[in-house]
């Protein structure tokens, strides 16, 4: 069945329209419009040909609008109103007012830096509705190229051919240890002294955990990790409670430590993994991600004691 043809009416056409049904005055209505009577007459028919009815009776004293005419000025507000609110979301989306941010984060970032760079972001964007996804590497990089999450943090060494990543810092590792134990006046510590400590670490499909896994591989260790837990505020729990010691990037540490643990950096050999954005290639960032990657790049918190 062939569809009825519609009719290509512009929002200003529609306004003319109103004009005359508020002012009841062809000269009246173009002078709120800011154009020749002649010309508001001319837009009048045009609308009245499309349509094949007459929208107003008019004589040489009075304008009066038709039932027809009625109901087209009704349909043209609804039109115009929706017309309205539809460019002002546009414009607060485009201005980051308003809108959606997904950030999936390493769980060190997620507990380090970004809690910071939150709140500079929402200070002057009140409106804009975060959704932060904590997680391991993996599921970062996933979250990423499946459009689950705008952007991503996490390591950017090694990255898919779909993912881009921009480097904001390198991250070092440093052990984390209660501050009564024997070893937390040393100003660094070694891996191999570490060879039957027992830690509470990561998961294995962590990359923290399996930086620490390669670099212990590489030196000929085995070490004991005896607690696995999901999150580094069950990690920094257990050992201030004593059940292990912890290698962790240290930018994870500074929410966590309080005054009864210290973090040292690690000795030879020195671990390190660079941090920073991570993005779909051909996925162009909207208004709000855009914002949030530029303050990123300027605002990134410095680490620790540098």
């Amino acid at each position: 069945m062939a569809q009825p043809t519609l009719p290509d009416f512009s929002a200003r056409q529609l306004e003319a329209v109103l004009a005359v049904c508020e002012y009841g005055s062809f000269i009246a209505a173009a002078s709120r419009l800011r154009i020749s009577q002649p010309a508001l007459t001319r837009t009048i028919k045009r609308i009245e040909a499309a349509l094949g009815v007459r929208l107003f009776e008019r004589s040489t004293r009075h304008v009066q609008i038709t039932p027809a005419g009625r109901e087209f000025a009704a349909v043209a507000e609804r039109m115009l109103n929706d017309l309205r609110i539809t460019v002002r979301s546009i414009r607060e989306v485009a201005e980051e007012q308003r809108g959606r941010l997904s950030i999936a984060s390493i769980m060190s970032v997620a507990s380090g830096a970004l809690p910071l760079l939150l709140a500079v972001y929402r200070a002057d964007r009140p409106g804009i509705e975060i959704h932060v996804q904590e997680g391991v590497h993996g599921s970062v990089l996933e979250a990423v190229r499946s459009g689950a999450a705008d952007l991503g943090l996490t390591y950017v060494d090694e990255l898919p051919d779909a993912i881009s990543g921009e480097a904001l810092q390198r991250e070092t590792f440093c052990l984390v240890v209660p501050r009564r134990h024997r070893l937390a006046a040393r100003r660094t510590v070694a891996l191999a002294e570490l060879r039957d400590v027992p830690l509470v670490a990561l998961p294995s499909d962590s990359r923290t955990r399996r930086t620490v896994d390669a670099a212990a591989s590489v030196a000929g260790l085995t070490l004991r990790q005896i607690v696995i837990v999901n999150q580094f505020a069950t990690l920094m729990g257990c050992v201030r409670a004593g059940v292990g010691l912890a290698i962790v990037p240290t930018g994870a540490t500074g929410l966590f430590l309080g005054r009864d643990l210290r973090a040292i950096p690690l000795g030879e050999p020195k671990l390190s993994r660079r941090l920073g954005l991570v993005l779909l290639r051909e996925r162009e960032p909207s208004p709000a991600a855009a914002g949030f990657l530029a303050l990123a790049r300027r605002a990134w918190p410095k680490p620790a004691g540098r």
